[in-house]
């Protein structure tokens, strides 16, 4: 493990790259592994072996780099899956198993007994190649509760060195996660690890209930990236426990932005204006009020400083800006206005920013500043 209470599995590399349209080419693969591991990313799950090709190819590469980071490859309980990762010169193998009735049905026609019995002969296979394993629970959220701490328990029994519970379908809140992993944490002596899906907005969120049961492990993907609504962001994991839980993971967050921004170039996916952390929009102020107070005080209206995830503050004139910014913002250009222009332009900027339908680049703001000193010298 590591000196740390808590540890990031990040899986931008393989859950990550398996939502819709995503597809990494090896150049890509590196240059996320590699960037993980230098802002300190703990272990990397770095892609499904038995796939194959560009897939294998890309595994072998970021295996033979010496990387700090421990690396996981995924699997299906099949023999066959196992032996890609060996080939792929991977050290550690996580086996996943369908655990709830609809999985089982779909994948095992119903038959649990056999899913057990393929899962102790693959993780006996594996053991005997050297291999470290892992098993996830597969829609975990959804099994019987007495059956999957079972499954669990076999899993540990067998020789796992971690249980993963999985939200696959991201139906919990983080009251349900909390209790039905705290029932998995109070039963089993390896650690259980935390993978959540967005579909309801709470990927994060579940991911922290799951660390406050007791949890040591979380996977995360860089800007939520995942199947259909993603997982838990990675730099909302990371500033989450930094900032409500005073939890240090040893991770560089000051580069959060960059690898944000390095994610979203490979995938081709931007990232929303919104988006927690990294989003676009996550440090600029544009209302009045906001402004005001962050002119005054940034913690008036900043949860943190926006350089200890590698942003800047900005301060945007819009609709609905007030004269304070308005000054602000004229002041670093070298202009100073009497109380009249500013109210003068501040009314043009509302009419300009609501007939464009954004905020105005400085670029525009001075250009009405001009306009209106035009109009007022004509008078």
């Amino acid at each position: 493990m590591n000196n740390y209470p808590i540890q990031i599995n990040d899986t931008t590399l393989r859950d990550g790259e398996q939502a819709a349209g995503i597809a990494f080419n090896v150049r890509r693969k590196i240059a996320i592994a590699t960037f993980l591991d230098s802002i300190g990313v703990q272990e990397l799950e770095v892609g499904i072996p038995v796939m194959g090709h560009e897939e294998a190819e890309a595994i072998r590469a970021i295996a033979s780099l010496g990387l700090k980071a421990k690396l996981l490859g995924w699997n299906r309980a099949n023999f066959s899956d196992i032996q890609a990762s060996i080939d792929c010169g991977l050290e550690r193998v996580h086996i996943s198993v369908p655990v709830s009735d609809i999985q089982i049905a779909a994948k095992f026609h119903g038959q649990w007994r056999v899913m057990l019995d393929r899962l102790r002969d693959v993780i006996n296979f594996a053991h005997d190649r050297g291999l470290a394993i892992s098993v996830g629970g597969e829609d975990s959220s959804r099994a019987d509760e007495s059956f999957l701490l079972d499954v669990a328990l076999f899993a540990q029994e067998w020789g796992a060195f971690r249980f993963r519970f999985c939200d696959t379908v991201g139906i919990l809140d983080p009251l349900t996660t909390y209790h039905k992993v705290r029932q998995l944490v109070a039963h089993l002596t390896i650690p259980v690890e935390m993978h959540t899906h967005n579909d309801l907005g709470l990927a994060t969120a579940n991911a922290l209930a799951g660390i406050q049961a007791g949890a040591l492990s979380v996977n995360t993907t860089v800007n939520g990236l995942g199947e259909r609504a993603g997982n838990a962001a990675l730099e909302e994991v990371v500033m989450a426990l930094k900032r409500i839980y005073d939890i240090q993971l040893g991770i560089d967050t000051k580069r959060l932005l960059e690898l944000s921004r390095l994610v979203a170039s490979a995938s081709n996916c931007p990232v929303p204006p919104w988006k927690a952390i990294v989003g676009e929009n996550a440090f600029a102020h544009e209302s009045g009020i906001h402004a005001h107070g962050i002119l005054q005080n940034p913690v008036t209206y900043e949860p943190f400083a926006p350089e200890e995830v590698g942003w800047e503050r900005r301060l945007v004139v819009g609709k609905h800006s007030g004269q304070h910014l308005v000054m602000s913002v004229l002041q670093e250009q070298g202009i100073i206005l009497n109380s009249e222009e500013v109210k003068s332009v501040l009314e043009a900027v509302r009419h300009h920013a609501v007939q464009v339908k954004r905020s105005l680049t400085v670029e525009e703001l001075l250009s009405l500043v001009s306009q209106e000193r035009s109009l007022s010298h004509a008078v």
